[in-house]
């Protein structure tokens, strides 16, 4: 869902990742090794280096703090609910690759929040809650938000309400630049 109007690719350099900020650069290594690439929105980001390098910590802290598939969930989430196909597509292939299965992937994909299928009820209550809290900007979102905490606790809960915010981060900034996914979707590879 790019914007074809987008100046970002021509405003914003994108910087190599050799030449990033030491900090970030070391704090994003482990990743870039992992992936085999530098993402584009890291090179945009570097131009920001101590920013991009909280953001980074915040989305380590986030995985060390909630439990993974929820991490995930709320990932896959936001990313449909905001057009964000670049972390869409990367959050697929690490929930595969985490064994959550395509089931649960397409059923959350979907957007629906639908009991009974592939999705618990904890999970379906947390869903709810993203896409209430994206599309209401946070507004009339307690009662929502008071099953997410009867679901999966109060520190799950924080856990999700600062993902929210970071996934809304992520989506604005690679939305207003249009930057291209660096993979396919599960749904879309090419045979």
């Amino acid at each position: 869902m790019s914007d074809p109007d987008s100046i970002g690719a021509d405003l914003i350099p994108r910087i190599p990742f050799e030449d990033f900020d030491e900090l970030l650069r070391e704090s994003l290594r482990p990743k870039v090794e992992r992936l085999g690439y530098c993402g584009e929105i890291w090179q945009v980001g570097a131009n920001a280096p101590k920013s991009t390098y909280y953001f980074c910590e915040l989305t380590e802290a986030l995985k060390e703090e909630m439990d993974t598939k929820t991490v995930e969930l709320v990932a896959l989430t936001a990313a449909g609910i905001m057009g964000n196909s670049y972390e869409r597509n990367q959050h697929e292939r690490l929930a595969d690759k985490l064994g959550y299965g395509r089931d649960w992937i397409a059923q959350v994909n979907e957007l629906q929040a639908e009991k009974g299928r592939h999705m618990t009820d904890a999970e379906c209550a947390v869903q709810k809650f993203v896409i209430a809290s994206i599309l209401r900007r946070g507004h009339d979102c307690a009662a929502i938000f008071k099953e997410v905490i009867a679901a999966v606790g109060p520190e799950q809960a924080t856990g999700v309400l600062f993902s929210v915010g970071r996934c809304v981060m992520h989506a604005i900034f690679r939305n207003t630049l249009g930057l291209e996914p660096p993979v396919d979707s599960l749904f879309e590879e090419k045979k």
